[in-house]
This record gives C-alpha cells, structure tokens and sequence, in this order.
C-alpha cells in the first residue's frame, strides 16, 4: 500500500510540474520493485490527476467551452497529438521499461524548459492554426517518459509568444481528452490490475488528486514569478542521477 501512495504523491507532483510524471513513474516503479502492467498503473493515477485538473480549472473550463475558436484550435492539437499516440502505441510502451531513454529524454527537456529563460515576457491570449499544430506535434513527444507533457506544451506556448498565464491553462485543458483517450486504450489492462490491487490503486488515486491540485497551485506561482526554467535544470539532474544509478 505504502509505495502506492508514494507513487501517487510523485504522479501528483510530477504529471504538473514540467519534470516527467511518467519518467518518475519508470524510475520509482523500478526502485519499489513494482509488477503488472506499468503501463496501466501510470494511466490509473492519471485519473487522478485529471480530477485535479478538472477541479482548479473549472471556471476557465466553462469558458473554454464557449470558445468556438479555441474549441476547434483544442481539437486540432489533440487529433494531432493521438494520432501520434495511437500509431506509435507499441512503440512507446517498449520506452516505459528503458531507463536509459527516459534519461536521455530527460535531459531534452531540461534543455527545452532552460531555453524558456528569455521568453517570459507577456504575450498575446489567442492562438492560431500554426500555434495549434507545432503543439500537437511537440505535446506527442510528451508520450516518451522522462519528456514533460506540460513542461513541453507550455514552452511551445512561451516560444510562440503566448502569455504565460494562457499558456498554463491551455496546456492543462487540452490535456483532458487525451488523458481520458489513453484510459479508454488500456481499459482492459486496468481492470486486470485493479481486480488484484483495488485498494492499492484507490490510494494511490487519491493522493495523485490531492497532491495535484497543490502543485497546480505551486506551478501558476512559479510562472507568475518567471522561474519556470528553474525545473530544467531538476531534469537534467534527475538524468543524471538515472545514467549513474538505474539499470
């Protein structure tokens, strides 16, 4: 039970913070020794952390959803980013075991975020096409574990010269049907697993939802204060950590 909820606070802190949810989940999955579909056991807290979502963003939901405009730009960057996911599903889950490749990826995504040093003056609060597609490109890097999905999405955004505050919470919202999108793809190896681990799971559940919400919270002060790079530098160190001591 106990790594479950270890887990789940790092599925929390990680699937918000632009450090890699699903490259902790491969590293610290590997150190707790865990079995059965990891795979799996990452989409469960994901759920999770979809609820946190849903939870701190539910005004800017309801706007979103009136936004003919920014529905359609949504809808472009997630058809974008599941294609990807669904033609290199296999592909993909073969890096959830290689601890070496979320290293590498890791320290791809240190470079990226440290990059965004400069671009963290206030921007425009639409988007265009253009802005529309490099994100689902760049989102379906997030696939591979130890890439940021927000870290990568929001740094599109400041690249594009979005405003950070709109980048935030365009990253998050267009992140909900493809979190939903890869529950729906591994349903059956999530039943399999929480027939054996229900309880486990439940726990590991709450607290990704729990300790979510707070790092939504610690991530929107973060960008307000123009530090947002500082978690490149955690995820180049976290590479190396991962080169050294994980086999």
């Amino acid at each position: 039970m106990l790594n479950y909820i270890i887990l789940g606070i790092i599925q929390g802190l990680t699937e918000f913070l632009p450090v890699s949810s699903s490259g902790h989940l491969v590293i610290f999955g590997k150190l707790l020794h865990l079995g059965g579909n990891q795979v799996a056991l990452s989409v469960v807290l994901h759920l999770g952390t979809v609820l946190s979502v849903l939870v701190f963003f539910r005004k800017e939901l309801r706007v979103f959803l009136k936004d003919r405009k920014l529905l359609l730009l949504g809808a472009l960057v997630v058809l974008i980013t599941g294609l990807i996911g669904i033609l290199g599903k296999d592909f993909f889950e073969k890096l959830f075991v290689q601890s070496k490749t979320v290293a590498i990826a890791w320290v791809f995504c240190g470079v990226i975020l440290i990059c965004t040093r400069n671009f963290n003056r206030p921007g425009k609060k639409s988007l265009n096409f253009k802005d529309a597609v490099l994100l689902g490109l760049t989102q379906a890097l997030a696939i591979i574990p130890g890439v940021s999905r927000s870290g990568i999405t929001i740094a599109t955004l400041l690249f594009r010269q979005i405003d950070q505050s709109f980048a935030f919470t365009f990253s998050f919202l267009v992140s909900l049907p493809l979190i939903l999108g890869a529950t729906i793809l591994e349903a059956k190896d999530i039943r399999l697993l929480a027939q054996a681990d229900i309880h486990k799971l439940s726990a590991g559940f709450i607290f990704s939802f729990i300790i979510g919400l707070c790092a939504l919270y610690l991530l929107k002060r973060v960008l307000a204060n123009s530090k947002f790079y500082y978690f490149g530098y955690y995820c180049i160190f976290m590479a190396v950590i991962t080169f050294i001591f994980i086999k």
